[in-house]
């Protein structure tokens, strides 16, 4: 029986230094037809290092968007042409920063194999080279496996639905029922709003670690991964004032804090340093929880050093993300989205 033929597309802006990783990647997997590349606007030398590729590897195919329609988002809009332009029974929507570990794409054939599933989708492995990296996102993938179990997520007694965009393999018939991503043309979140589609229709996903299938480097400097960050945080945990309050009453040791900062500043006395003393014992508490944190979600326990400034990072972001989402406006790859877009 023959392996069934996928068709890669790769929503591409400004990513001149990353995407002849990513093609790469895939080019050699056999399972891999075709390798769509959708050329967005870029405004450096993005085009320039797609012909290159293109001289060498037969297999991709490289597409240029014009004017963004109104009610789309850029990355939206650059994967519904790739999908248009798709032959294969499987689409992998993946980044251009994300590169595919050799035979990727066969384990997510047999996976959703295994599991009937009609999507597949990993969270990739995270290259983080900065200490800012190594404090806020180890601290956010902490917080979404809590949120999005893969267990749940994959079970289809549970509504629960969630997809990581980096790796997400979709069968076509499937992706076509649900209306692909026109139907989700506004999303920020575009995975998981595919992901909680498909579920509702009543197809099955799997979502997994991407240990050893995939990895990625995110944001190369502070600045892109504040920008990418305060776009996606309000949704990923809700999208809603209370699930804001919630998720800051839950991550921020305010009463370890409270006790240390009475404890600090209130006059002499025994009582004043038991409670000085209870407010370390907590924190340290804290610390102790948040390394099983990390080893849950697959991160070295070690990465608890950066837990003070996770906390206010995370805690930053999230705020002005609800802003953003709510009052102000999006900002990502260089286009701007007003408050309100999902």
């Amino acid at each position: 029986m023959s392996s069934p033929t996928v068709s890669v597309i790769i929503p591409a802006r400004n990513e001149e230094g990353t995407i002849a990783r990513a093609v790469d990647s895939l080019a050699s997997q056999p399972e891999v037809s075709e390798i769509i590349v959708v050329n967005d606007q870029s405004t450096d030398g993005t085009a320039a290092a797609l012909s290159v590729l293109a001289a060498r590897i037969p297999k991709l195919k490289i597409l240029e968007t014009r004017v963004l329609p109104g009610g789309w988002t850029g990355k939206n809009y650059a994967a519904s042409l790739g999908a248009a332009a798709a032959h294969g029974e499987w689409l992998l929507f993946t980044d251009a920063d994300a590169v595919h570990l050799p035979g990727s794409v066969e384990r997510a054939l047999a996976d959703a194999r295994a599991h009937s599933a009609a999507m597949v989708s990993y969270s990739p492995e995270q290259e983080m080279h900065t200490v800012w990296e190594r404090a806020l996102i180890p601290f956010i993938y902490s917080r979404l496996a809590e949120k999005f179990s893969y267990a749940r997520v994959s079970d289809t007694h549970f509504p629960d639905a969630a997809a990581n965009g980096q790796f997400l393999l979709v069968r076509r018939d499937a992706y076509d029922a649900i209306g692909g991503h026109r139907a989700v043309a506004d999303e920020v979140l575009e995975d998981v709003a595919l992901a909680r589609r498909l579920k509702q229709a009543g197809y099955a996903i799997y979502f997994a670690s991407g240990q050893g299938i995939a990895r990625t480097r995110m944001y190369r400097s502070f600045s892109a991964m504040w920008e990418g960050w305060t776009k996606n945080l309000y949704p990923l945990i809700g999208g809603s004032g209370s699930a804001v309050a919630g998720e800051l009453l839950a991550v921020v040791p305010w009463l370890p804090l409270a006790l240390i900062l009475f404890g600090a500043l209130g006059a002499r006395g025994l009582l004043v340093r038991v409670l000085l003393i209870l407010g370390l014992v907590l924190f340290v508490g804290r610390h102790a929880a948040y390394a099983g944190e990390l080893r849950r979600s697959r991160y070295a326990a070690t990465l608890i050093i950066y837990y003070v400034p996770a906390v206010v990072l995370y805690a930053a972001a999230l705020l002005v993300s609800g802003w953003k989402n709510t009052r102000g406006s999006v900002v990502w790859k260089g286009r701007e989205y007003p408050a309100g877009m999902r």
